[in-house]
């Protein structure tokens, strides 16, 4: 059976983005295009589909890791602050950004609460290895003799 664990993260990724943004749960608020995804960016994502492609991240990232909840979302989403002339220190990604995705990605049904955070329902694992099963297909694996 065939896994997100078998396939590369940034294919994987890509993918959920493209199919996540075909469901109708899955709208961007209207101050996308003008936010920064953390105290740590300068400028908001170029990408405009960036964030059907975090939303993907965080599915696939609670897949792997599950239960987990916003503030360890936002520890992984975060980075070094750039400070001037004291030293950069890392500082937490944006919780409105994650909040809003996992609440869209609980209304479509992919994931659920549990008592320690969001977990990955029955159809969102079901989800991500079906599209891992169909990158596996198509995507040819590079042999290694």
């Amino acid at each position: 059976m065939t896994t997100a664990f078998d396939v590369s993260p940034d294919i994987l990724i890509k993918k959920l983005g493209e199919e996540l943004k075909k469901k109708p749960e899955m709208k961007p608020p209207a101050w996308t295009p003008f936010v920064k995804t953390g105290v740590h960016r300068e400028l908001p994502p170029e990408d405009p589909d960036w964030w059907y492609m975090r939303a993907g991240a965080v599915l696939r990232r609670i897949y792997r890791d599950g239960p987990v909840g916003v503030q360890r979302l936002r520890s992984v989403y975060g980075g070094t602050r750039d400070r001037g002339s004291r030293p950069n220190k890392f500082r937490k990604g944006s919780g409105s950004i994650l909040r809003k995705v996992l609440q869209q990605l609980e209304t479509a049904g992919l994931v659920e609460k549990s008592k320690s955070g969001r977990n990955i329902s029955a159809a969102g694992r079901a989800f991500v290895d079906e599209i891992a099963f169909t990158l596996v297909k198509t995507v040819p694996v590079a042999s290694t003799k």
